[in-house]
């Protein structure tokens, strides 16, 4: 991966192309990072979101143990209980 300024990339851009088409490219800009993509989807005129991050995850042991934000609440408020009935 490449990490480059806005104003590095505005002044080499063909160099950056280029070289995206083998490795990531980072163009930073103050705060903000930008990926530079290469895509080959061949129709030009057909716009795909895609990213270098894409990819399917199959469901995890964590993932499957995990509880909706109504459980966790019934929870808390059952321990909130106990803890004050505990101090009297």
């Amino acid at each position: 991966m490449t990490v480059v300024s806005s104003k590095e990339f505005a002044a080499n851009q063909e160099k950056y192309f280029d070289m995206a088409l083998d490795e990531q490219i980072m163009i930073q800009r103050g705060s903000n990072m930008f990926h530079l993509l290469y895509n080959n989807f061949g129709d030009t005129n057909t716009y795909h979101a895609a990213s270098v991050y894409d990819e399917v995850l199959e469901p995890d042991d964590d993932f499957r143990r995990a509880i909706s934000a109504k459980e966790l609440m019934a929870m808390l408020h059952e321990d909130i209980h106990q803890m004050f009935n505990e101090k009297k």
